[in-house]
């Protein structure tokens, strides 16, 4: 698909609908003051009238948004599946197949573990170390990516060309610090995962003293690996995971794996790699030539059970879900079958299902009114840099050059992905399952030494979710997000400006935030800033760390600042230009005062509203560990506190809680 180029020249005109939806006024707070703590305003009141279901983990009208749209998506397999002869190799045929095999619990708790005992089986096997060299590569075809993780992306120096990446990966705590910190809630979740291993042994038949030591020795393995792993902060800086070997210089790194022999068994083109850790293959390296093929014979089981355990019978499913979702994010109860079916079909078919998403739940209005909205964005961004005085002439230009450049992508694919060799039958769940896997593994390794497909997708179109990716400077909104309360055609301008208007703002900002602003135009990981400019930039980023460094979910636990930087230079600058596109909008459509609400309190609402999550102690706990995202409350109080328009708009006095001093006040962009 031929690069969209934004010409920074746009109308602000916004087609106006009726009857206009104003703000949630029932969702408000009145006992609250929107100047001490506008999360608590905007909408304490639908928190306090809706607590979390004992299903999820989080909960607001977005994330209500979110599972209405699995509703939607179980309507419409419902539907197709009342039909039996639809064509072999048809959406319609493979959609429906995937969802009643999977919807087949009885067969499935029938069937225990027996679909994985033959891949086990040739674990067992493994006497040499060419042998286990297959295993893993054969692990591989079936998405798992242990002990390092292998994949195709664009190449960071010329991302015209994709290239191959291998990557850290092979845990199963989270991230590295939950092997290592001394926390109690470290040491505890160490004690409870090192349990759920090796019940899940005992589940493969094991006993009790030979699955604690089975379990050990998982254990021992994860952690010499979790050693050479970069936390997650260090992770975030791209310059840290570039580091690209020709293959002859990786084989020599690594003499105890045949890369030419694993290239041959996943027909991947020989080219440059990027080794996102090198630390950390060398130690794979070590393992490799020194640890007993017992110990890597019982890791690889671990590894093929634990990835999967959803797919068996129900006492598999049960135990996965105590330790991953009850115990380490409080999750109270499953998901019903329906819905875990519906999620995991559109994980591996998306496309397909979303073709029949897209076809119901977007119409060509709401994807014109869209688009005319990221314009706007794009052209507020484009004034707010010509505007900036920290900024020479000659860094504007180069962050122009890129603006221009950005390719928004809304809605849905142009060109879908064809699914038609994937065998889909009915009654063979996890066969079902293991033929999408490697379609989708093939699909992602026929991509290395080839130019970069652009019109590929990174989110399937149900997805209640928006991302920006630096190697092509494209920003992608599924129309799963576009939906109310993100993004309602029956709204105000005021209140879809305040809601997906921060959203696409944020996307955008993305682009020139600590990360983004490391790439060029052309999606190269290459420096554009002038040295003072550069230092200029990075004063205000730590500004915003240092602020979200003191929020605290907890005491003695509060977010980390380098962490969640990225997202909150994008909430903070997404607020600040869909708030001056949306003035800009009203020049041609003048917005109302509705239900006692000026448009521009309308506005901040909105985002108050879209962001109002309500979020369990343990998904907290979660986030602040290892989630760039900030939790719901201080994507709220956060960017806000720093806006002199949000304390006009409410009559906020300086000492407000919600205003923060001009010498502590953050400003990026």
């Amino acid at each position: 698909m031929r690069r969209l180029v934004i010409i920074l020249l746009a109308t602000f005109s916004i087609v106006a609908q009726t009857p206009q939806r104003g703000v949630f006024t029932e969702d408000i707070d009145r006992t609250k003051d929107a100047c001490t703590n506008f999360f608590d305003y905007a909408n304490g009141a639908w928190r306090a009238a809706n607590p979390i279901p004992p299903t999820m983990q989080r909960w607001s009208r977005r994330w209500q948004a979110g599972e209405l749209n699995k509703d939607a998506l179980r309507g419409i397999l419902d539907e197709v599946s009342q039909k039996h002869d639809w064509t072999t190799g048809s959406v319609e045929q493979q959609i429906s197949d995937f969802y009643g095999s999977c919807m087949d619990e009885k067969r499935v708790n029938q069937l225990g573990s027996k679909p994985i005992q033959p891949l086990l089986a040739e674990i067992d096997r493994v006497q040499s170390r060419a042998a286990l060299q297959d295993i893993i590569a054969r692990l591989q075809d079936l998405e798992v990516f242990v002990p390092f993780g292998v994949g195709s992306a664009p190449d960071r120096h010329n991302p015209t060309q994709t290239i191959l990446n291998v990557g850290a990966g092979g845990l199963g705590l989270p991230d590295r610090d939950y092997y290592f910190k001394p926390d109690p809630r470290f040491v505890e979740a160490r004690e409870k995962y090192r349990a759920h291993v090796a019940k899940m042994f005992e589940l493969l038949g094991s006993s009790k003293a030979t699955a604690k030591k089975q379990s050990d020795a998982v254990f021992n393995f994860e952690t010499r690996l979790a050693q050479w792993h970069l936390d997650n902060v260090a992770r975030r800086n791209p310059n840290n995971t570039d580091h690209m070997y020709m293959l002859a210089t990786l084989q020599a790194m690594t003499p105890h794996f045949n890369w030419k022999r694993y290239l041959d068994h996943t027909n991947i083109a020989e080219t440059e790699v990027n080794v996102t850790q090198p630390l950390f293959l060398e130690e794979v390296e070590r393992e490799l030539a020194t640890a007993p093929l017992s110990d890597w014979r019982t890791y690889l089981r671990w590894q093929v059970v634990h990835a999967s355990a959803d797919a068996l019978s129900d006492p598999f499913v049960k135990e996965n879900f105590a330790f991953y979702e009850q115990y380490l994010a409080g999750s109270k109860e499953m998901k019903p079958r329906w819905k875990r079916c519906v999620e995991q079909e559109d994980q591996l078919l998306g496309e397909a299902l979303g073709q029949k998403y897209v076809e119901r739940y977007f119409p060509p209005a709401a994807k014109a009114r869209m688009q005319e909205m990221v314009r706007n964005l794009l052209s507020a961004m484009g004034d707010t840099i010509q505007k900036l005085e920290w900024m020479s002439p000659e860094t504007k230009q180069q962050a122009l050059h890129k603006l221009s450049t950005f390719n928004p992508k809304v809605g849905y694919p142009d060109k879908w992905k064809d699914y038609s060799s994937v065998s889909i039958t009915p009654g063979a769940y996890f066969q079902n399952i293991v033929n999408a896997l490697k379609y989708d593994v093939s699909d992602d390794r026929r991509r290395v030494g080839k130019p970069t497909d652009r019109t590929q997708w990174g989110m399937t179109p149900p997805t209640s979710n928006a991302y920006y990716n630096p190697s092509l400077n494209e920003i992608v909104f599924p129309a799963g997000i576009l939906q109310p309360p993100a993004f309602d055609m029956n709204a105000t301008d005021a209140v879809n400006y305040g809601a997906i208007g921060v959203v696409i703002g944020h996307e955008i900002s993305h682009g020139f935030d600590d990360q983004g602003a490391k790439f060029d135009a052309e999606g190269r990981l290459k420096n554009w800033w002038t040295a003072d400019d550069k230092k200029h930039f990075d004063e205000r980023t730590a500004c915003v760390a240092d602020q979200f460094e003191n929020y605290f979910i907890e005491p003695g636990i509060h977010h980390q600042g380098r962490l969640v930087l990225g997202e909150s230079i994008g909430d903070l600058a997404g607020a600040k230009i869909a708030y001056l596109a949306f003035q800009k909008a009203q020049q041609q459509h003048p917005a109302q005062t509705i239900d006692g609400f000026t448009p521009d309190q309308q506005f901040f609402i909105g985002w108050g509203q879209f962001r109002g999550d309500a979020i369990r102690p343990e998904a907290m706990r979660l986030m602040v560990q290892g989630d760039p995202h900030p939790t719901g409350e201080y994507r709220v109080i956060g960017p806000l506190s720093n806006l002199p328009e949000f304390a006009a708009a409410f009559g906020c006095k300086a000492e407000s809680a919600m205003v923060r001093p001009p010498a502590k006040r953050c400003e990026v962009w």
